[in-house]
């Protein structure tokens, strides 16, 4: 049974064995075993399930959308630089030639192309991104403002996600394992020590808080107090008529008004009290 192509079933007779042929539109295909990963590429994992789903896809209709690569440093060879899945997936299904776009990028140029279509495709967990934000930073002397630039996002949300690689790596693993979310993850920050941050992710653990409860339980383990809720205001011709009420009937009075309606609360401090309150009320 011959090899499928990257394109489909129906260009077998347009490829010769091993060498790169232009298909149009600047695409050309070329050996599965000619693209070399990409050194840059900020995915460390791949859920098995969708690379699956995918591998199926790609044996049943081939790969539809070109892998984006750049020349390699021998004749026949380039090196990826968005399409890791892609090229995986046609590996597994036995394809023999990929669909390719070449375009000529630097070292920082592939890296920043790889986390803006993985970005795009949702395809990074929030780790990768932050480790791909540290690698322009640090390797390309890249600023925050620079990097969301580059990547279509705000610098604060690039800032965020770069804190996420402060966390101890009990916390980074329960949030490679999806035991908790970015949110929790971004919530245990706030805490001051490694351990301490440890500690709340058993919490959070064991009792299956949500992110609010989480973020709740950092304030009591920080030492802050809850804010005291704001005493409504009363309006000024409420308390006009609770001091007339108050005076004539010679007792604390509290009047509170609703949207429809409202309560009025006549206070008594013994049973004497409560039988002249009722005696006057009553005009017995």
């Amino acid at each position: 049974m011959p090899q499928k192509t990257g394109l489909g079933r129906g260009l077998g007779a347009l490829i010769p064995g091993g060498d790169s042929v232009q298909v149009g539109n600047g695409v050309i295909l070329v050996p599965v075993e000619n693209v070399l990963p990409n050194p840059r590429q900020p995915r460390n994992m791949m859920h098995p399930e969708s690379l699956e789903e995918l591998t199926l896809s790609v044996r049943e209709h081939g790969v539809l959308q070109p892998l984006i690569v750049t020349l390699g440093e021998s004749d026949g060879l380039y090196v990826l630089i968005a399409g890791e899945r892609r090229l995986e997936a046609a590996r597994l299904a036995g394809l023999a030639s990929v669909p390719v776009l070449v375009r000529e990028a630097t070292d920082q140029q592939r890296l920043e192309l790889a986390i803006i279509e993985n970005v795009q495709r949702s395809d990074l967990s929030a780790l990768e991104e932050a480790e791909a934000y540290r690698q322009l930073a640090e390797d390309f002397n890249l600023s925050h403002e620079g990097i969301a630039a580059r990547v279509g996002k705000s610098r604060v949300a690039v800032t965020n996600t770069l804190r996420l690689l402060r966390l101890p790596d009990s916390v980074k693993n329960a949030l490679i394992e999806k035991r908790i979310s970015e949110g929790h993850a971004r919530a245990l920050l706030a805490l001051s020590t490694p351990e301490a941050q440890t500690a709340a992710l058993h919490t959070v653990l064991v009792q299956e808080l949500n992110v609010r409860q989480t973020e709740e339980l950092v304030r009591k383990l920080s030492g802050e107090t809850p804010r005291p809720k704001p005493k409504p205001v009363i309006p000024p011709d409420i308390l006009v008529l609770e001091d007339r009420l108050r005076s004539s009937l010679g007792t604390k009075v509290t009047l509170r008004s609703g949207r429809k309606g409202g309560t009025l609360t006549i206070h008594y401090y013994s049973n004497e009290e409560l039988d002249t309150l009722t005696a006057r009320l009553l005009k017995e």
